[in-house]
């Protein structure tokens, strides 16, 4: 049975004025937009919306409504020539491979991309269906710095390093594992993953197996998994895999003393100035998570719908998301100063390294990406099925 889209929020922020008895109220403008976040996370996005509402005298819905959900939903509604939203985010391999029932965005891509670090999301033909407004980080390892102040702990230079501060942390009374792994639908076990499979294969191993070019049984991947990844998990340092909201606040109350996971959270806790971030030593790359937003063919209010991305998109637009602190934009136009502090630390963090990679599963997507899932969790739980996992994720068609 196919789910049906119900939309878990809807915020409406215009303010309808006082009108005289029998005077109508005068009509206005109104999108829907479909984003994937509640609580905390909406919560710096919608001044985004607000800004445009406020500039265009019109009307915003916001709905959240996840990637997994509209995967299942979107189609049905396209074949239907219908959509229950007008501004759709979604992951950039659906996107392209959905291009006959998106808006063609070139001309609104020409106007902006020489600013842009990510690039565009195109179909067969290379015309523009997507663009990406902001972007989710991935630098490594996140810690409170109370906790690493009051235990006398500090960031390692070496893997040595890295291996003790594990075990210094594991000793901590009250730590329950000293990395909490959070999960949900399995792509947080994916940014520890992709952060290994960088360091010690390279940002080069991490695009090759993205393209499908090496696989992952018998090549530098298996050897990750082997040397560096499965010892860590067999030795205990990290913890069973936890729903990554839950796992935010049980690290934040110490029960564990790392926490590797995009950069969002700098968003959701309660005191962003106290987080600290490394990445494993020797990190070349790190991966980027672009927000990517789409116009279905569909949309009721094209015309509105496409001043909204395109205000997303304009400098003015990008400040304000940069400001909201859980998110970096891909505009070179922001300058750092936009960003919160904790934020700052991530661009820094960044900025060190030799260059950006795309995210390993989003960018393959498909059955591939729930495979890959199914079976890091099931590594997390079992170490010993290394064997079996490997073999599972070799085996899918990397399309």
């Amino acid at each position: 049975m196919r789910k049906v889209l119900v939309p878990l929020a809807v915020l409406a922020f215009a303010v309808a004025p006082a009108f005289a008895a029998g005077e109508a109220e005068p009509e206005v403008e109104s999108i829907t937009v479909s984003v994937p976040w509640a609580g905390d996370e909406l919560d710096t996005f919608m001044p985004v919306v607000e800004a445009f509402e406020d500039q265009h005298d019109a009307q915003v819905n916001v709905v959240t409504q996840r990637a997994e959900d509209l995967v299942e939903v979107l189609p049905a509604q396209f074949a239907a020539e219908t959509s229950a939203a007008d501004v759709i985010m979604m992951w950039e391999w659906w996107i392209s491979e959905n291009g006959e029932h998106i808006m063609n965005k070139n001309d609104l891509w020409e106007r902006y991309e020489d600013d842009m670090v990510s690039p565009p999301i195109v179909d067969a033909a290379g015309d523009v269906r997507g663009v990406s407004v902001s972007m989710n980080l991935k630098p490594g390892f996140w810690y409170r710095q109370s906790f690493f102040e009051e235990h006398g702990l500090s960031e390692p230079d070496t893997h040595e390093e890295f291996v003790q501060l594990l075990d210094d942390i594991q000793q901590i009374d009250g730590v329950e594992a000293a990395i909490g792994s959070g999960n949900g639908v399995g792509w947080p076990l994916t940014d520890i993953v992709e952060h290994f499979i960088i360091n010690y294969g390279g940002p080069e191993l991490q695009l090759d197996l993205i393209e499908g070019n090496v696989g992952w049984v018998g090549t530098e991947a298996e050897d990750m998994f082997r040397e560096q990844l499965v010892p860590l998990l067999e030795a205990g340092y990290f913890s069973d895999p936890v729903d990554f909201t839950e796992m935010i606040e049980l690290w934040w109350d110490g029960d564990y003393g790392l926490y590797p996971i995009a950069s969002f959270i700098t968003g959701v806790v309660d005191d962003p100035d106290d987080l600290g971030v490394f990445a494993l030593p020797g990190q070349r790359a790190v991966v980027q998570a672009p927000d990517s937003f789409f116009i279905p063919e569909y949309t009721d209010n094209p015309e509105l719908a496409r001043e909204f991305l395109d205000f997303v998109l304009s400098e003015e637009g990008q400040a304000v998301r940069a400001e909201g602190g859980d998110r970096m934009v891909p505009s070179t136009a922001v300058p750092d100063d936009a960003y919160p502090p904790a934020m700052r630390e991530v661009a820094s963090l960044a900025a060190e390294m030799e260059t950006l990679v795309p995210d390993l599963d989003d960018e393959i997507g498909g059955d591939w990406q729930s495979t890959f899932w199914d079976q890091l969790t099931l590594l997390w739980v079992e170490p010993g099925a290394i064997d079996d996992v490997l073999e599972t994720i070799d085996a899918m068609d990397v399309e």
